[in-house]
């Protein structure tokens, strides 16, 4: 797939860049090549292979859930201007 002008523009518009119109040609010619890239890519045929979460033949090691820390609501609450119930109360913001 190849990329004109325009859509180099577009595509740093978007982004949020300003981009140099002497740069273009540049940022055209390398986006072009990392869509060829994906596309070279996306042809490859991958229907018999497993998707792989670690290269390594080994589980992860897991270590036992249990609490370390004791509960500390009531010390982090006496730190606000207003809760109640247990929670922080703040102003609303949205309407």
């Amino acid at each position: 797939m190849s990329l004109d002008t325009q859509d180099v523009q577009k595509i740093a518009h978007l982004a949020r860049l300003a981009l140099p119109d002497e740069e273009v040609q540049t940022y055209q010619s390398s986006l072009s090549s990392v869509l060829e890239l994906v596309e070279e890519m996306q042809s490859v045929d991958t229907s018999g292979v497993d998707p792989l979460t670690n290269p390594l033949e080994m589980t992860q090691r897991l270590r036992e859930d249990e609490v370390t820390e004791t509960n500390r609501r009531d010390d982090f609450l006496a730190n606000a201007p207003h809760s109640s119930n247990g929670l922080f109360l703040v102003p609303k913001v949205i309407d």
